[in-house]
Parts: C-alpha cells; structure tokens; sequence
C-alpha cells in the first residue's frame, strides 16, 4: 500500500511535467523520440518498486540504486517547470517579454537545458549534503537536584538505516568522528538498523560501531524500521555494543535517568506516566523517544531532556514544509516548560540518498548541571 501510494504520487506530477516539455521545448519532429525516452526514465522507480517485492538479485539492486536518484530528479524538474509555468502566466498578465520569443528555437533548447542541469545540479548537491556529516553543537543548563554531576557531553544519532547498500566508509567516519567527540553518553535514537543477517555488511558494521566507546555507556531505542525488517527481535545491537531500553529505565552511576521508549506503532508500549514512575525524582531525567509525537505531554512532566529523530526534516525540499507542521518539532532544539527538546534530522536515511533539507548529522549536547 505503502509503495502504490508513492508510485500513485510520483506518476500524477509526472504526466503534467510530461507535457508541459513537450509543449515548451519539444518541436513536432522530435516528439516521438521525446516520449519514448521520457517514457523509458520514468518507469525505472514504478518498475524497481515492483522488483524489491521479491527479487533481490544484482540487477533489482542496480534499478532500484538508479530509481532512488531519479526519484528527487523528477520532484525538483516538477517544481522548475511549475515556477516556470508561473513566470510565462506571470510574463502573459503583464506582457514584459514577447510571447513570439517563446516560439523560437533558441529559447526552447535553452530553456529545456537549463530545466534538466538545474535539477540535476539540485539533486548533485543533495547527494554531497548527504555524504558529508556534520556536528551540531548545543549547550543547556538543567538542574542537577541531588546529583553530584557537573557536566554531561552527549553525542546523539538517529536513522542510520544500516543495510546491505549501506557504504563501510561512511559508518567509518561516523565511527572516527565519535571518537573525536569523546562523549561521556553515546545514544542511539532508533531506526539504526533495517537489514537482515544476510546482509553481506551488517558483520562489519557490527564491529565498527562495537569500537564507540563512553563513559556511561551506549545506549539505543528502537524506531519504526526495526520492527519492520525485524531486528527488534535481532542480534544486532547486542553485536554492537548497545544497550537497548525497551520502556525501561536505568540510572548510570546513580547520577541520572535514562528512560528508553518503544516505539509509537508498539500498541503495548507504556504510557509516559507509568514508564515514569520509576524515575528518581531527585536525579535529572533524560528520555529518548524514536518520534518527537508527545511533546506537549512530555513538557509537563518532570523530563528535563527529550532526544528524538524519525522526522529526517522531510529529506527533500519542500517536504519539509509538511514535516514542520505534523511536528510541534522536526528538527533541531527548542525548550518548552522546563523541557529541552531535541530532534535531529538523522545521521543517513531510508529512501534516496540525497538531502536537500536539513543535514546528515551528530548532535553533541553539552550539559551544565546548575544548583538550582
């Protein structure tokens, strides 16, 4: 259901983008030559969806990989001939430039040029933006009630989305850039893992996240994905050094409470109040929640710290204008009540590997423990 809505999404918007070329750029002789070729390039992402239902071989692996770039190529070359189309009506009302001109040869390939080189140039950058991981640093105060603790760094990372595609290198990076962070909490905020134990890579990336080491140790929840590809009831993360918290809470060194949520979808997953009441109420409280869903509740609660992911920023311009209002918080930090709220935008994704909206990131949340 999930991909006939997708497919159903990507056809109607490419029918108009159909014509629209063809009524602009394409003169009569060529049009033939236009639909069979835009015809060809456009079934590729239908077709894949079709193939990863059951085929797994090389070549449903390669059409799927070339589906997952023109996906984003055919949303951006949409939006250009929208604005495009926009400027012409725009151009018809108060007439600056010579509907003639239109017609001519010269504004036809050029304009078709410049329609396919700026998406393409679009889909180029957010294939770059989603190679390169950057920090994001924060800095709170919360209060430390009876703890002795003074300062917390954490380093906190969401939808990995590790499977059999997923480059070595990059979970490498990551691994490396961790280590230069030297937290003192390594939290992983759910959707890490989606592949099976046939994945020809899962082995390595076991053993490279298994290296991140801190202080108070390396904590995860698990998100949606998990459940999905069933991984919930995997090897994994016992594998990679992780300490899963399936609504359960525990309190490193006696310092803090760390809570740990399941998943919204879970239909026995606890609510907040009764996962809270065996929080110390003398201790801080930080909660990890795969989805950012219960903010306003969380913030009347004696929660002094919520981490989340799940919402990728919406991944592509200008989903992300969607995501922002589903969510009272998509992405970054904002503090209600006496709660600081953090939802990052993942550290990869599931789906195409370009990011045009948000970045693939590591938030490192500094923590000053005041007195008050």
């Amino acid at each position: 259901m999930f991909h006939a809505i997708i497919t159903l999404v990507y056809i109607i918007p490419n029918i108009y983008v159909f014509v629209r070329i063809c009524q602009l750029f394409i003169n009569k002789g060529y049009r033939l030559y236009y639909s069979l070729i835009y015809l060809l390039l456009a079934i590729i992402f239908p077709v894949s969806n079709l193939l990863s239902e059951g085929d797994t071989g090389l070549g449903a692996r390669l059409l799927e990989s070339l589906a997952n770039y023109i996906l984003p190529f055919y949303l951006y070359l949409f939006l250009f001939i929208l604005a495009l189309d926009i400027l012409l009506l725009f151009n018809r009302l108060f007439k600056i430039i010579s509907s003639e001109k239109f017609k001519t040869t010269r504004f036809k390939f050029s304009g078709l040029v410049s329609v396919l080189a700026l998406s393409a140039l679009v889909v180029i950058a957010g294939i770059i933006n989603f190679n390169t991981i950057r920090i994001s640093d924060y800095k709170i105060d919360i209060p430390a009630r009876s703890s002795p603790i003074k300062h917390l760094k954490i380093a906190f990372v969401a939808d990995f989305h590790l499977k059999n595609g997923t480059s070595k290198n990059f979970v490498e990076r990551f691994a490396r850039k961790i280590e230069l962070i030297n937290p003192d909490l390594m939290i992983f905020g759910g959707d890490i893992v989606e592949g099976d134990r046939e994945d020809a890579n899962l082995e390595q990336f076991e053993h490279i996240l298994a290296g991140i080491k801190a202080r108070y140790g390396v904590y995860a929840v698990l998100g949606n994905h998990e459940h999905y590809a069933g991984q919930d009831r995997g090897s994994f993360f016992d594998k990679s050094g992780m300490t899963v918290l399936s609504d359960t809470i525990v309190k490193p060194d006696n310092l803090f409470n760390l809570a740990g949520r399941n998943d919204s979808h879970i239909m026995t997953r606890k609510p907040l109040g009764e996962l809270l009441k065996s929080v110390t109420d003398t201790l801080p409280v930080i909660l990890i929640d795969h989805r950012p869903t219960e903010i306003g509740q969380v913030s009347r609660t004696s929660v002094d710290i919520q981490l989340s992911g799940h919402t990728h920023n919406g991944q592509l311009f200008p989903i992300n204008l969607i995501t922002r209002k589903v969510y009272v918080l998509s992405w970054g930090y904002k503090k209600i009540g006496n709660t600081h709220f953090f939802v990052t935008s993942g550290i990869r994704l599931w789906g195409p590997p370009v990011r045009t909206t948000g970045k693939s990131e590591i938030m490192v949340i500094n923590i000053l423990f005041s007195d008050k």
